[in-house]
């Protein structure tokens, strides 16, 4: 089969890897260098230095060559011990696949299983901390934004019932697609470990799994027995403290990771929380006036970072995505698991406008009258444009 030829841009509208922008791009293209040189250690301090506003902390960041995923195992290893019990929720497949791990490496999971596109249950929660009178449950796992169905959940809330149960368990949380694009407060929530990736609301390409860590999981870290080799807290202390890796780094991720930062920083962290904030308000707008839901079970749970769109039952979704692909170029994100074929997902994270927003809207809506939806040209279009019409004016980087 022959491929079609393809012009103009490719449309990335997948909640991660997101957009690289251009002067990130750039900024990757440099020689390799020595990363044990005596300016190398300087250059990643300032990226640690840097990433602790993002992650709303003042204790360690630390980079892990590999993945969210290397991160979430690195948390994991280093803190808790074989036989642990942790208090998880299943409520999405990256939850799911948290839940997996955690069992994979020995842990007893004390598991709350959840409709997709519910968020933690606060509740149940405090209700199951209260009742562990002999702290048995060693960790308590949030899923702050799960991808696969746009629902973000409430961290602080889960802080405040492990407060509430006078409670000493560890407070994991994944923000591998809100930190960056959301507000995350992890000194202020309690947070020990938070987990993001370089590939989201970063805006570079994967390689890099980001750790905040806490005083306390450090101090935990000490004492669990769970082997780890790679992941070793321990090696990684000498970067808190001079910059330098205990293995090789991803040097051009470094670099443009750099300029992100500088990106972020420069258009100032509650702008860019706030610019989300509207971009996910116009699409969803969009789904509304489609006549169509979003997987997230209230708006009080959607999130910012991406919408998952439910297609009406006699429409695949596999079909909206396959469209888009091959006739307008545009890559949408799939339903995952249990959600394959039911909806289809709209990331607007990391380096994104309202253009962008709209030309995703626009495609969208050709590519679902395409798989046989009832959806009216131009109406998701309209709809957004009234969020954003009102929106405040962009800043200029002159200004």
């Amino acid at each position: 089969m022959t491929k079609p030829f393809r012009t103009g841009t490719n449309h990335l509208f997948i909640p991660g890897p997101t957009n690289v922008p251009e002067a990130v791009r750039r900024a990757m293209n440099v020689a390799q260098e020595d990363q044990r040189g005596p300016e190398f250690g300087a250059f990643v301090l300032g990226l640690i230095r840097d990433l602790k506003p993002v992650f709303g902390t003042t204790q360690r960041v630390m980079l892990i060559p590999g993945s969210g995923s290397a991160a979430w195992e690195a948390a994991i290893v280093n803190t808790l011990s074989p036989g642990d019990r942790v208090l998880m929720a299943r409520h999405g497949q990256f939850s799911t696949l948290w839940a997996k791990m955690a069992a994979d490496l020995g842990l007893e999971v004390e598991l709350v299983d959840l409709a997709w596109g519910a968020g933690t249950p606060v509740n149940e929660f405090a209700r199951r901390l209260g009742a562990d009178r002999e702290g048995k449950i060693k960790a308590v796992f949030v899923t702050h934004n799960e991808t696969a169905t746009g629902v973000t959940s409430n961290v602080a809330g889960v802080r405040q019932a492990l407060d509430s149960a006078l409670h000493d368990a560890m407070l994991f949380v994944d923000g591998v697609s809100s930190i960056g694009s959301m507000p995350f407060e992890m000194d202020e929530w309690g947070v020990d470990l938070a987990v993001t990736g370089s590939q989201k609301g970063l805006m570079c390409p994967a390689g890099l799994g980001i750790l905040g860590v806490s005083d306390k999981a450090m101090k935990a870290s000490k004492t669990a027995t769970m082997r780890r080799g790679f992941f070793a807290f321990a090696d990684f202390e000498l970067q808190a403290a001079q910059g330098y890796f205990p293995h090789t780094p991803p040097t051009p991720v470094l670099h443009g990771l750099r300029v992100a930062l500088d990106r972020l920083h420069a258009e100032g962290l509650p702008a860019v929380f706030a610019r989300h904030a509207r971009l996910a308000q116009g699409v969803r707008a969009a789904v509304a006036a489609w006549g169509l839901e979003t997987c997230a079970e209230s708006a009080a749970l959607a999130s910012n970072s991406v919408t998952a769109v439910r297609v009406p039952p006699h429409v695949d979704a596999r079909e909206v995505i396959r469209i888009g692909y091959e006739r307008y170029n545009t890559s949408f994100g799939s339903g995952l698991a249990q959600l394959a074929g039911k909806v289809f997902r709209i990331g607007h994270l990391g380096d994104l406008n309202e253009g962008m927003c709209l030309t995703a809207i626009a495609l969208a809506e050709m590519c679902l009258r395409e798989a046989g939806a009832d959806v009216a040209l131009g109406s998701g279009v309209a709809a957004a444009q009234a969020v954003y019409e009102h929106a405040p004016r962009l800043a200029l980087a002159a200004e």
